[in-house]
C-alpha cells in the first residue's frame, strides 16, 4: 500500500524533469505551478454550536468562515466554505501526522466528521496578469475582483471538470485551483492549452 509521501502525482506525464513539480509559463504572462505538498481535510461541524466553533478555533488558529463562498486564513491553515456545515481545510504537508489526524485528535469528545482528502485532489496555482483570461477560457464565472474578491471562493467547473477556486491576492493575479485527482491531468492540459492561446 502506498503512503501519502510515496504516491505519484497525477501530473507526472506533464513534468519536464522527473521528480520535480510541474512549473510552466512566464511570470510576466501566466505561470502555472503544481503544489504537491498540500494537506487537505474535509471538516463537518454544526455551525450553530458555539462550543464546537471555539474548539475548532483553538485547534486551527482561525475562525471557520460562516458566510457562503468565503475563505479564512490562519498562520498555516486555510479554511474554504463548501456548504453550511462543511469546509475544506488546506495546509502545507509537514511529513508528520496528516491535517485530518491533527484535527481529529484536537476535537476528540465533540461531534464532528473529518476526512483526509490529500490523496484525492491536486492543487495548482496560477500567477500573472493573464490568469483570469486563462481561467475564463473554460470557467463561466465572472472572476473580476469585483465579483469574486480576495477572501472568497467558488465551486464551479473548468471545461468538463469540477474545481474549487479562489484568488490568492487582492489584484486577482494569483489563483489556486483544487481539482479531483482523477481529473487533474485533463484540467491542467486544458489550462496549458489556454495559456498558449
Amino acid at each position: 500500500m502506498l503512503t501519502e509521501s510515496k504516491q505519484q502525482t497525477p501530473l507526472t506525464s506533464l513534468h519536464v524533469e522527473f521528480g520535480l513539480p510541474l512549473q510552466h509559463g512566464a511570470p510576466d504572462q501566466v505561470r502555472l505551478s503544481e503544489q504537491p505538498q498540500i494537506s487537505l481535510a474535509n471538516l463537518r461541524v454544526d455551525p450553530s454550536d458555539s462550543t464546537m466553533l471555539e474548539a475548532v478555533h483553538a485547534c486551527l488558529g482561525l475562525e471557520l468562515p460562516l458566510m457562503p463562498n468565503t475563505v479564512t486564513r490562519g498562520r498555516d491553515i486555510t479554511a474554504l466554505w463548501l456548504a453550511p456545515d462543511e469546509w475544506l481545510l488546506c495546509a502545507p504537508a509537514d511529513g508528520a501526522d496528516s491535517l485530518a489526524s491533527r484535527v481529529e485528535h484536537s476535537l476528540a469528545g465533540h461531534w464532528f466528521a473529518v476526512t483526509d482528502q490529500s490523496s484525492g485532489y491536486s492543487v495548482v496555482r496560477l500567477h500573472g496578469p493573464g490568469v483570469r483570461d486563462v481561467l475564463n477560457a473554460g470557467c463561466p464565472l465572472d472572476l473580476h475582483p469585483r465579483a469574486l474578491p480576495f477572501g472568497c471562493c467558488a465551486q464551479s467547473h473548468f471545461f468538463k471538470t469540477s474545481v474549487l477556486l479562489h484568488p490568492l491576492d487582492e489584484a486577482g493575479d494569483g489563483w489556486e485551483l483544487i481539482v479531483r485527482r482523477s481529473f487533474a491531468d485533463y484540467a491542467v492540459r486544458m489550462l496549458l492549452d489556454a495559456m498558449e492561446s
